[in-house]
């Protein structure tokens, strides 16, 4: 089994939920989020933030699309780290990020895939 870590990010997210990572298929992995940062980058503005993962698994225990954090207000200039454990994800499951505001939040997402 091999491990690797892995840094993914994202932008100026805005108001439609942005997949900033899938765990792939092949080779097949399981994934585990050790930290998810998002900075409030909008010039003058509170902003709130949501974060939910998107399951590949249509039946059993995780066939569920979950919020991880929703509408969670980020002051301006700041920011929030909400993994403070580690989250499992499976093949194929998305970790999407989304904004009440336009181009607001940047995000880094830190993880281990396990292959």
């Amino acid at each position: 089994m091999a491990n690797t870590f892995r840094l993914k990010t994202d932008t100026a997210v805005g108001t439609t939920l942005t997949t900033v990572y899938t765990v792939p298929t092949s080779p097949a992995t399981t994934t585990i989020i050790i930290g998810c940062l998002l900075t409030n980058i909008h010039a003058s503005a509170q902003v709130k933030a949501n974060v939910q993962i998107v399951t590949a698994s249509s039946s059993g225990e995780n066939a569920d699309d979950v919020y991880l954090i929703k509408n969670v207000p980020i002051p301006h200039g700041s920011s929030l780290e909400i993994v403070e454990g580690k989250i499992v994800m499976e093949q194929g499951d998305q970790l999407k990020i989304e904004s009440d505001t336009a181009a607001s939040i940047d995000c880094a997402v830190s993880i281990l895939e396990q292959t």
